[in-house]
């Protein structure tokens, strides 16, 4: 096996690890050997100083859900009393008030209802697609659910929800793409091969998609670095992916709350790991919804080169005890206090001009 040092230079030099050396290099190597290594690559992929944000707003349209998965804090069963199913009238509320802070998209997502029929969904799409937002919504694990309930194929569901509005789809539900931890902490959700599989029907019909990891539960480093493979892979495939945002569980409220938090050290070593393996993937986001501004900042120095979203509006990671909030005018600040330049973008990346 390759020492510490040739792996090292397997990685100044722009060379794909084997398994056996990525593992070795997060086992052996220290947080600032994996944030070097990741600062080097961030600033080969984007010489210019320039770390990006957006100013959108999640809107979850139902906290009823079928799933139960034991690391969500914020559903709420089909029989709970307290479940409800957002209103247009309150959509049209929220992204009125979006759109007002400047803001582009919406970020789109809900509880597996187990009444609400494909239709139900379309109509929800073309009534947000009047306001002109862009539609950044449905985890894999909700088109798989949309598409048991209709009775149809994954690919004609995503052509139906793009006719409808869909303009591109984020990479929740993901979790820890081994089947393994996905039977012990979410048996009813889909499996990695059907989470991937979706990514790959969306990314067929020219839509652009986000991948994530929620890391630091039931999973250990093997199976990490199986799920940041397999986004490669299919990265490769594709090349859909527009962006990659690991961020650690937060085991308040859940049936996992016995389970430490992950410490920002591991996030940091986590961060610079990625952005590392996913040698295809352009951008690497900071979770500062998760860690706060401080550790978020530092980020910019282990492989992230995007801020995330200003989150107007976040209530999953809210429900399991945790509440940073930023405004667009703190991101700016946090960025240019580390010595980048901050920069509105959409979904694909594309910048948003000033103004």
């Amino acid at each position: 096996m390759s020492s510490l040092e040739a792996i090292r230079q397997k990685v100044l030099n722009s060379t794909r690890l084997s398994e056996k050396e990525s593992l070795r290099l997060f086992r052996e190597g220290n947080l600032y050997d994996l944030g070097f290594l990741a600062n080097v690559i961030r600033r080969k992929m984007h010489p210019e100083p320039v770390v990006t944000y957006v100013i959108d707003r999640n809107i979850n349209y139902t906290d009823i859900c079928i799933s139960a998965c034991k690391f969500c804090a914020f559903y709420k069963g089909p029989d709970a009393a307290e479940g409800s199913v957002i209103s247009f009238a309150e959509l049209e509320k929220k992204i009125a008030e979006t759109q007002e802070l400047g803001g582009t998209q919406i970020l789109l997502q809900g509880g597996l209802h187990p009444d609400k029929q494909l239709e139900f969904y379309e109509e929800m799409l073309r009534f947000i697609k009047a306001t002109g937002i862009h539609i950044h919504g449905f985890s894999p694990p909700e088109i798989c659910h949309f598409a048991a309930i209709s009775g149809l194929p994954v690919a004609e569901v995503i052509a139906r929800l793009r006719k409808a509005g869909l303009d591109s789809i984020p990479g929740g539900g993901a979790e820890i793409l081994s089947d393994r931890v996905r039977q012990l902490a979410a048996p009813r959700k889909c499996s990695a091969d059907e989470w991937l599989d979706v990514m790959r029907q969306a990314h067929l019909q020219e839509m652009k998609t986000t991948a994530t990891m929620m890391f630091g539960h039931i999973e250990n480093l093997e199976e990490r670095l199986e799920h940041l493979l397999r986004i490669r892979d299919l990265q490769d495939e594709t090349g859909g992916f527009t962006a990659f945002i690991p961020w650690p569980f937060q085991p308040d409220n859940t049936a996992f709350a016995d389970i430490p938090k992950a410490t920002a050290h591991v996030y940091l070593k986590m961060l610079a790991w990625s952005r590392i393996i996913l040698d295809n993937i352009p951008n690497i986001q900071a979770s500062w919804v998760t860690q706060g501004p401080k550790i978020a900042q530092i980020s910019l120095f282990f492989g992230a080169n995007d801020f995330g979203s200003t989150m107007i509006e976040e209530n999953v990671v809210a429900a399991a005890g945790v509440t940073f909030r930023l405004s667009e005018a703190e991101i700016r600040s946090l960025v240019a206090g580390a010595g980048f330049v901050p920069q509105q973008r959409t979904m694909d990346y594309s910048f948003v001009p000033a103004g």
